[in-house]
C-alpha cells in the first residue's frame, strides 16, 4: 500500500520545551491513522507540521509526496483540515460558510451533497452561532470536506462533545473512510482511538512509545483481562491467586479485581467463590484496552 504521509526524525521546540522530539512514522494510503497522548504530548504540534501550518526545526514530513512548506498552495489544495480550535462568525449561515470555503481552492466539489450526508440539510440557513456543539462539528468536518480532499485531518475530533454526538462523529470518520480517504486524527480518547483507526501512534513527552494496530499494542504488552465484582465480609484471596488462569489478585474496600488470562478465567473465579460459600455481586469482566497499555508504557494516566 502507497504512503500517503512519511515523518522522519521529527522535532520541533518552543523556548526549553521540547514538544516533538525525533517522531518517525508514515500514514499509509486509504487507512485511518490515530494519534494518541494526553494534552500537552506533543500531537497537535505533530500535526500542524505535517499540514504545514508550522515549520519544524528538523527532519523530513512529506504529504502526497509533497514538502508542506515548500509545496505549501499545492498541498492545501489536496487536504482537508479540521482544527482542535475552529470559530465562525455567529452570524454566518452554513450554506454562506461552504460557499466562502469552496471559493478558497482551484477545485470543489458541489457541497449540497456532502452537508446532507453529515444531517445539516435542514441547517443550510441556520446561523452558525444557533447550531448545537455536534453540528457545528459536523460543519467544520463538512468544510474540510468541500475540496474533496485526498488526506482529512481531524485533530480532537470529539473533544467536549457528549458520549452520543461522539459516536455519532465515530460513524462519520468510517463514512470519509469509505469515501476511499486517508485519514489522520489526534484524540486523547483511548476508546476512540481503539474503535475507528487500523493503526495507533502513542505519543509522550514528544515521543513515540509505540506504534500498531491497536488490537497488536494490547496482545504485544500482555496486558490481562480482569473480573470485577464486590464481596462483602472476609474472602481468602490466596483462594483466588492459586487460579491456573490468575496472575493476581486485588482487593480495595469490598471490590475485588482478579487479573489473568482470558481463557476460562470467569468460569474459575466463579467456581471458586460459590465451591468457597462466598457471596459476591456486581461480577463483571473487563477487557485490557490502549488505556492499560498506555498505563503499562509511562506508568500514568492517560487524562491529563
Amino acid at each position: 500500500m502507497a504512503q500517503a504521509i512519511a515523518v522522519e526524525d521529527l522535532r520541533k521546540s518552543y523556548g526549553d520545551v521540547q514538544a516533538v522530539n525525533g517522531v518517525s512514522f508514515d500514514v499509509k494510503q486509504g487507512e485511518i491513522f490515530g494519534m494518541v497522548g494526553p494534552n500537552g504530548a506533543g500531537k497537535t504540534t505533530t500535526i500542524e507540521c505535517i499540514e504545514g501550518l508550522r515549520e519544524a526545526d528538523r527532519g523530513g514530513v512529506r504529504v502526497l509526496d509533497l514538502d508542506p512548506q515548500r509545496d505549501g498552495y499545492e498541498l492545501r489544495e489536496r487536504i482537508g483540515v479540521q482544527l482542535q480550535e475552529t470559530a465562525l462568525a455567529d452570524r454566518i449561515k452554513v450554506r454562506e460558510a461552504m460557499d466562502l470555503f469552496s471559493s478558497f481552492y482551484r477545485r470543489s466539489v458541489e457541497w449540497g451533497p456532502i452537508i446532507e450526508q453529515l444531517g445539516l440539510g435542514e441547517k443550510r440557513e441556520a446561523y452558525y452561532g444557533k447550531l448545537s456543539g455536534g453540528q457545528k462539528q459536523r460543519l467544520f468536518i463538512a468544510l474540510a470536506l468541500v475540496n474533496d480532499p485526498e488526506i482529512v485531518f481531524l485533530d480532537e475530533l470529539t473533544t467536549g462533545l457528549d458520549p452520543q454526538a461522539r459516536r455519532a462523529m465515530w460513524q462519520l470518520v468510517q463514512t470519509i473512510r469509505q469515501r476511499g480517504k486517508t485519514v489522520f486524527l489526534t484524540t486523547h480518547y483511548m476508546e476512540e482511538a481503539e474503535r475507528l483507526c487500523d493503526r495507533v501512534a502513542i505519543i509522550d513527552h514528544g515521543k513515540i512509545v509505540a506504534l500498531d494496530s491497536p488490537q497488536q499494542l494490547i496482545d504485544s504488552l500482555g496486558v490481562d483481562n480482569r473480573v470485577v465484582f464486590t464481596v462483602e465480609g472476609s474472602l481468602e484471596l490466596g483462594l483466588l491467586q492459586d487460579l491456573p488462569a490468575a496472575t493476581r489478585v486485588e482487593r480495595s474496600g469490598d471490590r475485588v479485581v482478579v487479573y489473568g488470562r482470558a481463557d476460562g478465567l470467569v468460569g474459575a473465579v466463579v467456581n471458586a467463590l460459590e465451591d468457597a460459600g462466598v457471596h459476591f455481586a456486581d461480577l463483571r469482566t473487563e477487557q485490557p484496552s490502549l488505556e492499560d497499555v498506555f498505563l503499562a508504557l509511562t506508568g500514568r494516566e492517560m487524562r491529563e
